[in-house]
């Protein structure tokens, strides 16, 4: 080695050296996040969520959402949201015309947890099969009612987990094996509790009369957090429903929203 080389590796090893925790903490972050391996990229895009409020780790999320791999893509606007990353919003809504359903139901997700009213388009799609706009879901977009994948995205606990007893977890992991829409379309319900537009309201209104009861008894519940008496015209008549989580989630719902169901007590 000349003397010029071993100066060089000095100096070298000295920066190294001199790097603080923080330093090898980014290097190492930034590297795997930017590597070759898209298992580590996705790997070191999830560990950011642990990040808040730090431009520099936002800016490595957001540049993820243009990976060439989708569980990176996926993982990305899924990061985005646990930061509380709000000004990633314009970023996430251009996530959702991606063309692989994770990465879709993952930046909705996120939105929704930022607040952002552009997550209900995804939901009112996924439950109506149309846009808010009236026009139909292109074959693409309709694939992600068929994607099994989606529902890891969605997530199946937000799916039934708005069934209040025991037993009911299973029947659905069980209906999962023979229809793989039913559940998502009845998550997608659920998240529309907190859109305040008329139509997300009426499509919930209209699913109470769903061909499927685990879509009809996320109708019914999504109807009952809204606490809109209105709705009760189209919840009373399920009372009668064949299915029993039908019964129960409306007979619960009735009392939820009728005046006249309080109890002797008069509480509400």
């Amino acid at each position: 080695m000349t003397m010029l080389r071993f100066v060089a590796f000095l100096a070298c090893a000295a920066c190294i050296h001199a790097q603080t925790p923080v330093d090898k903490a980014w290097t190492i972050l930034s590297g795997a996040a930017q590597g070759k391996s898209d298992d580590d990229r996705a790997k070191a895009v999830h560990a950011l969520g642990l990040v808040t409020g730090n431009a520099r780790a936002r800016a490595l999320a957001e540049a993820a959402l243009s990976d060439e791999k989708e569980a990176v893509r996926a993982t990305a606007a899924e990061v985005l949201g646990i930061m509380g990353a709000k000004e990633s919003a314009p970023k996430l809504i251009a996530a959702l015309k991606d063309k692989e359903t994770s990465v879709v139901f993952a930046a909705a997700n996120a939105l929704l947890t930022l607040g952002d009213p552009a997550a209900y388009e995804v939901y009112y799609a996924v439950l109506t099969g149309q846009r808010k706009s009236g026009d139909a879901l292109v074959e693409s977009q309709m694939k992600m009612l068929k994607d099994p994948k989606a529902l890891g995205q969605m997530g199946l606990e937000a799916g039934v987990g708005f069934i209040p007893f025991g037993g009911v977890s299973y029947t659905a992991v069980k209906l999962l094996r023979t229809d793989t829409v039913s559940p998502v379309r009845a998550s997608a319900a659920t998240k529309l509790v907190g859109d305040p537009d008329t139509r997300a309201r009426q499509a919930l209104m209209d699913a109470t009369k769903d061909e499927k009861w685990l879509v009809r008894a996320a109708a019914v519940g999504a109807l009952a957090r809204q606490k809109n008496p209105a709705a009760l015209k189209v919840i009373t008549p399920l009372l009668d429903d064949d299915n029993e989580v039908v019964r129960f989630n409306a007979a619960a719902a009735v009392i939820q929203l009728s005046p006249a169901a309080m109890d002797p007590q008069g509480n509400e």
